[in-house]
């Protein structure tokens, strides 16, 4: 047999190539867009990819099926009550897929229908001889994942209630998934830092019996209680869910490789007034808060960027890119891995754009904990404005280039500020200010700031009308990545006096409690 897992870091999404080498013929399951991978590896195997599997149809990622389709002439397969707008292979409650020759031997595959996360939803239990008392895994898509199981909340659009869906999603594993040997390896879709669970695991793979024992959606509970566990404190689901759920099951144009168009600065700003284009800068955070065209938004390379920039960007706008030199494609690429395929081109080195005309930018307006306690003290950097840069003695351009922190995913894990000295308890927030906790609702309940309105950054952009653009806006998160993103929407939505919390709550939380 040959099993091979690719795990892409920045969606937190698994893809696996399955293959019986005697025979040569190969699966591909829950593919990404960019498949050029697959093929090398199956090539360099001598495997021949006959059929691409999809666990269900994707929210998070636009999957590759279409496009492998086009390259090797695979079928596409779905769950038998998948609904899709092109033709597929429904795949039944128990039906085996071999991959052997005639004589029946071989690598099998064994279909498990297991609705709850969706209601097309599948897991595959892999056999590399058909009669192994204990199959060699279980590919369990979103529905078990290593330390957590699928979100039952996402169809609640199409009138399937989030409880309804956990009680289907409690029968599958207790009657599907939990019924495998213990010794039988899991191989998720999703690991750590994918919205479509609130706790995975970094790792990539366990097996049915530490997850029996470990995960704790899996302890023995009432069929009510799961149902409450698992339907409480899920994240914020990102903007582009939909729509890329919608491409999944009706079809999307297929993947165009190759670099973006460079632009001139002219043509850059005249996409932006002519054709309402984004501009989205793809640059470090450091470099973004030091100076960045005024208007533009944010989402870091260095981050979880394609899911931050679909949760800023409606799906459809136009984009132009700035990024640093040479990340351009890089950048082209993710954001096609979610679907957002109109990019219209980059601007070279914004960097050196920002130094020649000062006059169109502008720094980010950042604060210290300390401040928001001082009814009097002003806004960090919301002094007057110098050629465009903001200027003042509690600018962020004090603050060392290597300290500014970084998020690196949903829970904000990345590296942040030292912590300034602890100025005591924060007992109000001055009436001018609206506080606002950009973190996830899990996040904000497990200790957030007094006063502080919990808007998550995947529903921001929906939710701004909530806010009022006459008065001061502060947000935080964790450590101060998903805050600067949050500031650039505001500011790029009219907000005229935004700003973040250095550090987030990482460089507060210890002073309030």
């Amino acid at each position: 047999m040959h099993f091979a897992q690719y795990y892409l870091d920045c969606l937190s999404q698994a893809s696996y190539l399955i293959g019986d080498k005697t025979t040569g013929r190969a699966v591909l399951v829950d593919p990404r867009r960019d498949i050029d991978d697959y093929l090398h590896d199956a090539e360099a195997a001598g495997l021949r990819i006959e059929l691409v599997i999809e666990t269900h149809i994707h929210a998070d990622f636009l999957s590759g099926h279409l496009e492998l389709a086009r390259a090797t002439g695979a079928t596409i397969a779905f769950g038998e009550a998948a609904e899709t707008g092109f033709p597929v292979r429904r795949l039944r409650d128990g039906e085996r897929i071999s991959l052997g020759g005639d004589d029946g031997q071989g690598v099998t595959l064994t279909v498990l229908a297991t609705p709850g996360h969706t209601l097309e939803s599948i897991c595959l239990v892999l056999r590399e001889h058909p009669d192994d008392d204990v199959p060699f895994g279980v590919l369990t898509g979103d529905t078990l994942f290593v330390g957590d199981v699928g979100r039952p909340d996402l169809l609640s659009a199409a009138g399937h209630t989030p409880q309804d869906m956990a009680a289907r999603l409690h029968r599958s594993l207790h009657t599907k998934l939990l019924t495998l040997p213990d010794a039988t390896r899991v191989f998720p879709a999703h690991g750590a830092g994918s919205a479509c669970g609130r706790s995975l695991s970094s790792e990539t793979s366990s097996t049915i019996g530490d997850q029996r024992r470990f995960n704790y959606a899996l302890q023995p509970m009432p069929v009510d209680d799961f149902i409450r566990l698992v339907t409480a404190g899920q994240p914020a689901t990102p903007g582009y869910f939909a729509h890329d759920a919608a491409l999944n099951r009706d079809g999307h144009p297929l993947l165009e490789p190759g670099p973006p168009p460079a632009l001139t600065l002219d043509e850059a700003l005249a996409a932006r007034d002519r054709q309402g284009a984004v501009l989205l800068d793809c640059r470090p955070l450091a470099a973004y808060t030091r100076a960045h065209l005024t208007g533009s938004l944010h989402a870091s390379l260095d981050t979880r960027f394609a899911e931050y920039a679909g949760s800023v960007v409606t799906p459809g706008t136009p984009i132009v890119l700035l990024a640093d030199p040479g990340t351009e494609q890089e950048a082209r690429l993710r954001l096609a891995r979610i679907g957002y395929d109109h990019v219209l081109g980059h601007l070279p080195d914004p960097a050196a754009v920002l130094d020649r005309m000062p006059e169109l930018s502008s720094s980010s307006r950042r604060i210290r904990y300390e401040e928001l306690g001082l009814r009097e003290a002003p806004l960090a950097g919301v002094a007057e404005a110098e050629g465009g840069r903001t200027r003042g003695a509690e600018s962020d351009d004090a603050i060392p280039t290597g300290s500014l922190p970084t998020d690196s995913g949903p829970a904000d894990s990345g590296p942040a500020d030292s912590a300034p000295t602890d100025p005591g308890p924060i007992d109000s927030v001055p009436a001018d200010i609206q506080l606002i906790d950009v973190r996830n609702p899990a996040e904000y309940e497990a200790g957030a700031l007094p006063g502080a309105r919990n808007l998550p950054l995947a529903g921001l952009a929906h939710r701004i009308a909530e806010l009022d653009p006459s008065r001061r806006v502060v947000l935080y998160c964790r450590s101060g990545n998903r805050s600067v993103i949050a500031a650039a929407l505001l500011e790029a939505r009219g907000f005229a006096e935004v700003c973040d919390v250095i550090g987030g709550y990482e460089a507060v939380g210890a002073g309030t409690q």
